[in-house]
């Protein structure tokens, strides 16, 4: 049975739907549910700098399963955003972290304005990428090497996944599910959700 290792990185202040959309999705994907040899294809845990609890936007608490020095093999990393990204910009153990881990894993994925963590490290340079609306201005400005991208969910540039903001990693999720698995477990995962989607109609490039 194919199963996929996904981490999901997490500083204060970082941006909670960001963070706990594509965990969810994630987390509940099922195949073959109600049968004898039904799984989850994915396994998700978290990781922080030092592994000690985080505080999130407006106060909650989250204890990382990982630090970067214990988190394992990823499949798949989420870059979240928030406003604690613009001190992150600046957390040269994080970025090196980040960078060393996009050479292992096979697909790197950001939410929001986790992009900028991915454009400080030169990972989006000559791709097409996205953030969230009120930040698109400022990728362009500080990033002129990227094509940025505004009115998308996300942008899938293979390797590399951005999703715009908030409820938008919620999409990418999604999209990365289908990318893996098929429509019918993304629709049957949305289905779990009670999560209205058009899969038909998703809104990225």
């Amino acid at each position: 049975m194919q199963k996929w290792k996904v981490g999901i990185l997490l500083f204060d202040d970082v941006e909670v739907l960001d963070f706990a959309g594509p965990f969810e999705v994630f987390s509940i994907t099922t195949i073959n549910y109600g049968k004898a040899d039904a799984y989850q294809p994915f396994e998700v845990s978290t990781i922080s700098e030092t592994g000690e609890p985080i505080r999130a936007t407006n106060g909650l608490k989250v204890i990382p399963d990982y630090s970067l020095g214990t988190a394992p093999y990823f499949d798949l990393l989420v870059i979240p955003g928030g406003l604690g990204t613009d001190r992150e910009r600046e957390n040269k153990a994080m970025l090196h972290w980040i960078y060393n881990r996009y050479e292992d894993v096979k697909w790197m994925t950001s939410v929001c304005t986790g992009a900028f963590l991915l454009a400080e490290i030169g990972l989006l340079n000559h791709r097409r990428a996205t953030t969230h609306c009120l930040s698109i201005e400022t990728l362009k400005k500080d990033f002129p090497e990227i094509s940025v991208k505004e009115n998308v969910k996300f942008v899938d540039e293979g390797k590399i996944v951005t999703a715009a903001g908030v409820s938008a990693g919620i999409h990418m999720a999604f999209h990365m599910v289908r990318r893996l698995l098929g429509t019918e477990a993304a629709e049957q995962t949305a289905g779990f959700m009670e999560y209205d989607i058009s899969f038909d109609e998703l809104e990225g490039i």
